[in-house]
């Protein structure tokens, strides 16, 4: 027998050696850099319809949007920027 999801329900995760939390809810779910407010969200319909931009969205989303500045990397300055 299965439990209904009544209200959010909240685990820690570790992605790429940074903490994330995913919050389930009867809506959708989140993912959020720990600490952070703004992440990804997902509603439940969005998932189930099985759009294949979907998946596209989701991986440049978590890309763009929830990479850790320890673990992103850092535009490269060009050499005259470091020679001042």
């Amino acid at each position: 027998m299965t439990t209904k999801l009544n209200g959010p329900l909240k685990r820690e995760i570790e992605i790429a050696s940074a903490p994330y939390v995913l919050t389930i809810t009867p809506q959708g779910m989140a993912l959020v850099l720990k600490g952070k407010r703004k992440g990804f969200e997902v509603g439940w319909d969005a998932l189930v319809s099985g759009d294949a931009a979907l998946a596209t969205a989701l991986n440049a989303s978590l890309t763009a949007r929830l990479t850790p500045r320890s673990v992103a990397q850092q535009p490269a300055r060009s050499a005259e920027k470091r020679k001042r």
